[in-house]
């Protein structure tokens, strides 16, 4: 008996994020295993479903007439499925020579049948319905709303809801309020054992999910594009030997497992999608691990040794093969799409002659437009594209580094230890500064690291937890110590605080115990210029954070719009005008009254209130919006544009981003 293939949505739900979804490309490697047709998608809902009709659609209409291509009408008829617009009935119904198809009724009768199966939301009827199973990820916990919509919707498309899984870190973080809102009950922690999603698929009996190689494919289906570029992403450990308060991993990852077996899947992707650049360790606490030089070892073994360096492999070549293996048609038609635009807008720019000639080659099989592009013209044509492609693609050697992405626990390193970390090429080297109280260890930490070469640090900030504003500056300012002192580069990134449970976590809105929004929200407006990075300049900092403590406190008392347009007001005397009447104001009987509007955060109806009249004249400051600024501040913009180059020039700067800033 034949076995029956199985249809699987793996889905992201559309929040922003650095990286990509590993349990995903788990579940899309597990799946191909038991021969079930693997989709998966990261947007909005309503466009994915839009797209499933488009294609069904063209696919009906080139039965009727496959004299045109219709994919070259894409815009037109998704503007029609959803709007059903004269207008977009009217441009299809055109061709190119000018005649028309009007008199066409059996293809205005399947626009209309199509337009109508959408705008009556005919695919949520059960009869209708596609997918076996849908596998829904989580992030963060402050991605609730987002989420929740995702599974919301995904409810609408898969065949029978039992088949509806819900996993990640906010679902094993938030289990009973998923379930509470949504009546899918999520699945909590890892897939480490044999057997867990089909108990009775013999197949599946022996597969640990968890233990699985990636399917790097699946991100070549979707438009979003992760920031982290070329690398392997993998874990050395698993789990941490500590029960921090402020972290989820004791309960997303409860076991500590000293040494997780690497090389052979690391071998297993280097095979099938060829030689990655980086290598992107995802371990929560890899420095507890007493098999810490076995797992530097089997880095260097990877590959991944001072100094070392890659030359992209011909990932058209690989492309091709994969589309002849029938794997995954639709990523390897869209990179093989942007893999041949590459090649003849950046690497052949100048070289007008083979320019013409590869514009020429494309043309012919119908390659210059991703509408047209096809799996058996992508094959045809690779005989007379693959030489031209093999001799300009890029061949040039680039540095390989090594990211603990996660961050390294300064409480474990040792001088052993860190010269075992100074043998491979790790850049940066990412060490947690949580609180003040690790002031010694993590001190003791950066110069072991400058110690044995290691110039690229950077750290993660917590702040808004048990901390009091004045700690965050003080960690601060003693990264910028040590780099002056060290001769050292440390980027860093303050993280704010937000509860893993309860409502409280299900928002950005978390006010700390020693915080309160104002002081939240004017860290987050000097951060909004630089993209989340304290840059390791003393200048910068003390521009950006004030020359002291003293400084610093009044700037977190600064009007928002004024602390972001910083030159802007300065330029116009409004900041010295505010700073002297804060200072008064400060010194005065009014300070508890202005001090409790301010630290709330909340002058839109100021007017309204009972308010003294010399309180009032004073927040007009906090009045002036974002929006009511028309004068591009150039500094501001200067300062923005020389970060966004340092993202752009060096992709590990960008993999500790925290979109929490905005």
């Amino acid at each position: 008996m034949e076995k029956v293939r199985r249809k699987i949505l793996l889905v992201e739900p559309n929040y922003k994020n650095k990286y990509p979804p590993i349990g995903l490309m788990k579940l899309a490697t597990y799946h191909r295993m038991l021969g079930d047709e693997v989709r998966f998608y990261k947007g909005e809902m309503r466009d994915f479903v839009i797209n499933g009709i488009y294609e069904k659609c063209i696919e009906q209409l080139g039965q009727i007439d496959n004299t045109r291509n219709w994919k070259f009408l894409e815009k037109e008829i998704i503007v029609y499925l959803k709007t059903k617009r004269k207008a977009a009935l009217e441009s299809i119904l055109a061709n190119s020579e000018g005649n028309s198809l009007k008199d066409s009724p059996a293809i205005k009768q399947w626009l209309e049948y199509f337009a109508n199966y959408y705008r009556k939301k005919e695919y949520t009827k059960p009869e209708n319905r596609e997918w076996d199973r849908i596998c829904v990820t989580s992030l963060f916990t402050f991605y609730w709303k987002k989420t929740v919509e995702t599974i919301e919707f995904a409810k609408l498309l898969v065949k029978d809801e039992k088949n509806l899984l819900v996993g990640g870190v906010m679902a094993s973080l938030l289990t009973n309020e998923i379930e509470e809102e949504t009546g899918i009950k999520p699945l909590k922690g890892i897939l480490d054992k044999p057997g867990i999603l089909d108990p009775k698929v013999e197949e599946a009996k022996h597969l640990i999910i968890d233990d699985l190689p990636l399917d790097y494919s699946i991100l070549d289906e979707i438009d979003y594009q992760y920031p982290t570029g070329s690398a392997y992403f993998t874990f050395m450990t698993k789990g941490c030997t500590r029960k921090c308060a402020f972290c989820s991993v004791p309960i997303l990852e409860p076991v500590y497992k000293q040494k997780v077996e690497t090389i052979d899947k690391f071998n297993e992707i280097k095979e099938m999608y060829g030689e990655q650049q980086h290598l992107l360790l995802m371990d929560n606490n890899v420095l507890a691990s007493p098999k810490f030089p076995e797992i530097i070892q089997e880095i260097k073994d990877m590959g991944f040794y001072k100094g070392a360096t890659y030359i992209i492999p011909n990932q058209y070549e690989i492309a091709i093969r994969k589309l002849k293996d029938g794997y995954n048609d639709r990523a390897f038609e869209n990179r093989s799409f942007r893999l041949l635009q590459e090649l003849l807008t950046k690497r052949l720019k100048r070289r007008k002659g083979i320019a013409q000639k590869f514009y020429d080659i494309l043309e012919k099989y119908q390659l210059l437009r991703k509408e047209s592009v096809e799996k058996v013209n992508l094959i045809k044509s690779y005989n007379e594209i693959a030489p031209i492609y093999e001799k300009y693609r890029d061949k040039s050697p680039k540095r390989r580094y090594v990211d603990f992405n996660q961050g390294t626990d300064a409480r474990y390193v040792t001088d052993d230890l860190m010269k075992l970390m100074s043998e491979i090429p790790i850049r940066p080297l990412r060490i947690a500064f949580d609180y003040l109280g690790m002031q010694k260890k993590y001190v003791q930490a950066v110069r072991l690291a400058a110690k044995y070469g290691i110039k690229e640090l950077s750290n993660y900030l917590l702040y808004n937890f048990k901390d009091k504003p004045d700690e965050l500056y003080r960690r601060m300012q003693i990264n910028i110590e040590l780099v002056e002192e060290l001769n050292i580069h440390i980027f860093s990134f303050p993280m704010k605080y937000i509860p893993l449970f309860g409502e409280e976590a299900k928002d950005r809105q978390y006010v700390g115990k020693f915080w309160n929004k104002k002081f939240v929200r004017a860290i987050q407006s000097i951060l909004n210029v630089t993209k989340g990075i304290v840059s390791p300049g003393r200048e910068f900092f003390e521009r950006a954070f004030g020359k002291d403590l003293h400084e610093y406190n009044e700037l977190l008392y600064m009007p928002e719009t004024y602390i972001v347009y910083r030159s802007v007001f300065e330029n116009s005397g409004l900041t010295q005008i505010w700073l002297a009447e804060f200072r008064a104001i400060k010194n005065s009987h009014l300070w508890n009254e202005t001090k409790i509007i301010i630290e709330s955060s909340d002058f839109k109806n100021i007017d309204t209130t009972k308010v003294n009249p010399d309180v009032l004249e004073f927040l007009r400051h906090y009045s002036i919006t974002r929006d009511d600024v028309k004068e591009i501040d150039a500094e501001i913009d200067k300062l923005r544009k020389r970060y966004l180059n340092l993202i752009r020039k060096d992709r590990f700067i960008e993999l500790t981003l925290t979109y929490d800033f905005e």
